[in-house]
């Protein structure tokens, strides 16, 4: 699911990802693709692509962006409203780094931190992360309670089916109001 996925989301999204990395050029000095190491499935770390937001800075590998992160462009701040800018991690997917859904990766910076910290956290280890989840698809993305968001990921995984992966994918495209029908304990 995910091959083929990734393989028909990149052909169908290949139009705007070429507008959005022309747009990344245009509007400041630095690479289209921003890559940074994250820890994904049993603790293998990979690079992840996503197209850039940021001006170019030193506090690329331990910093949490927020909404009104000063280093966002102005172009970063419309494709990060849509989401435009995680359309690379699409070709994480197809070369098997990250799947369609599954717990958002993090930087290592962040897994030797709440490792400590939070509970279980590593269970998140034992899957593939994804490109949406179900933390994502409940409001707990970006500058959110990180101990929250593990909840609901390790929720996710106790209760993985083919069929809550297909409601979180349409979900993350379709949006709309969440009723939340299953409960997190």
């Amino acid at each position: 699911m995910d091959v083929v996925g990734s393989l028909v989301l990149i052909v169908l999204t290949s139009p705007i990802m070429l507008g959005v990395a022309i747009g990344v050029k245009l509007s400041s000095p630095g690479p289209i693709i921003f890559k940074q190491e994250r820890v994904g499935l049993n603790k293998r770390p990979f690079m992840m692509y996503k197209f850039r937001s940021m001006r170019v800075n030193a506090a690329e590998d331990s910093a949490w962006s927020t909404n009104s992160d000063p280093r966002k462009t102005r172009f970063g701040s419309i494709i990060r409203k849509f989401s435009l800018d995680e359309l690379p991690q699409f070709f994480n997917v197809l070369k098997g780094d990250m799947s369609l859904v599954g717990p958002r990766p993090e930087i290592p910076f962040h897994v030797e931190h709440f490792k400590e910290e939070i509970p279980r956290y590593l269970v998140r280890q034992q899957v593939r992360p994804g490109l949406t989840g179900w933390a994502q698809i409940n409001g707990l993305r970006g500058d959110t309670d990180i101990a929250e968001r593990i909840r609901y990921d390790i929720w996710y995984i106790e209760n993985w089916t083919v069929a809550l992966d297909i409601k979180i994918l349409f979900r993350t495209v379709f949006g709309g109001k969440m009723v939340n029908d299953e409960k997190i304990q």
